[in-house]
C-alpha cells in the first residue's frame, strides 16, 4: 500500500495556521512525540521543515473506517489525557498554550456571526447562545484554564482524525492543533464535531467524568458556528451542527450534563 504524503505550503503571514504554527506543530509531534505518545498514530518515515513549507510521509491508514464509535473514541482519548496529564507541557515546552491565537479566533467568530445568524437553519438556542459569545469569544478561551489540569491534548478530535482499525484499534490523525490544554477540551469537541446528541452520555461515560465540560463547551462551540458556517443554509450537514450546537445549549443552559 502506498505512503500518504501530507504537504503544507508555508502559511500566510499574519494568518492563524501561521500565527498557531500549524504546520511546524506537527513535524515536531511526528519528530519528538510521536515514537512515545502512547497511543496509535500513523507511523512516520519522513517529517520535513524547510522554506518550501512542510512534508510529512506516513503510514496510509486510508483502509481503515472513517471515525470511531461515540465510546470508543472517547476511551482512547482518555488513555492519551492519563498519560501525559502534568507533564506534556514540561517535556515539551512548545506544545502550544492556551489562548494562543485567541484574538484572531475572537475577531473571525464576530465577523462571522452576522451571516450565521440571519440563516434560517439556525434554531433559536443555538441564537441566543451565539448572540452571547459576540464579544466575549477571549473570555470564552480564558475558561478553559478552569476545566482541569493540562495535559497533552490532540486539539482536533473529530471523526473525520480518527480512523478505526480491522481490529478495532483507534488511531489519530492530523497533529497540526497538538497543545497543552485540559484533555476535557477534546472531548467537548468529539461531542460537538461528531456524536449525534443521543448518544453524548455513552462518550462522557466512556471517558469517564464530565469535569469541566461545562467549562470548555463555549470556546468549543465557537469553532462549531464556525464550521457550520462553512455549510449552505439547509444542508443535511448543518442541520447535523446545529443539532449537536443545540445539545450544546442545552448542556450550558442546564449547567451539566
Amino acid at each position: 500500500m502506498p505512503n500518504h504524503v501530507k504537504r503544507r505550503d508555508p502559511a500566510a503571514a499574519g494568518s492563524i495556521p501561521a500565527v498557531l504554527k500549524m504546520f511546524e506543530s506537527e513535524v515536531r509531534f511526528y519528530r519528538e512525540i510521536a515514537p512515545v505518545v502512547g497511543v496509535r498514530v500513523p507511523a512516520c518515515y519522513q517529517a520535513e521543515e524547510n522554506a518550501d513549507g512542510t512534508r510529512l510521509v506516513l503510514e496510509d491508514l486510508s483502509a481503515w473506517t472513517p471515525g470511531a464509535e461515540p465510546a470508543v473514541g472517547a476511551a482512547a482519548m482518555r488513555d492519551l489525557h492519563d498519560r501525559w496529564v502534568g507533564r506534556a507541557h514540561l517535556q515539551w515546552p512548545w506544545l502550544r498554550p492556551l489562548g494562543a491565537g485567541e484574538d484572531l479566533v475572537a475577531d473571525l467568530f464576530d465577523r462571522t456571526w452576522p451571516e450565521l445568524a440571519a440563516r434560517s437553519d439556525v434554531s433559536a438556542p443555538v441564537r441566543e447562545v451565539g448572540e452571547r459569545l459576540v464579544g466575549h469569544v477571549v473570555d470564552a478561551e480564558r475558561d478553559i484554564a478552569r476545566a482541569g489540569d493540562l495535559t497533552m491534548a490532540h486539539g482536533d478530535a473529530s471523526a473525520q482524525n480518527l480512523r478505526t482499525g480491522p481490529g478495532g484499534e483507534v488511531a489519530f490523525l492530523d497533529w497540526e492543533d497538538v497543545s497543552a490544554a485540559p484533555g476535557v477540551l477534546d472531548l467537548a469537541w468529539w461531542l460537538v464535531s461528531s456524536v449525534q446528541p443521543e448518544r453524548w452520555s455513552e462518550a462522557v461515560d466512556a471517558y469517564g467524568t464530565s469535569q469541566g465540560l461545562v467549562e470548555v463547551m463555549p470556546s468549543t462551540m465557537v469553532q462549531g458556528y464556525l464550521t457550520m458556517a462553512d455549510y449552505p443554509d439547509g444542508s443535511e450537514v448543518a442541520a447535523a451542527w446545529n443539532a449537536r450546537l443545540e445539545a450544546a445549549s442545552a448542556l450550558l443552559a442546564a449547567g451539566r450534563l
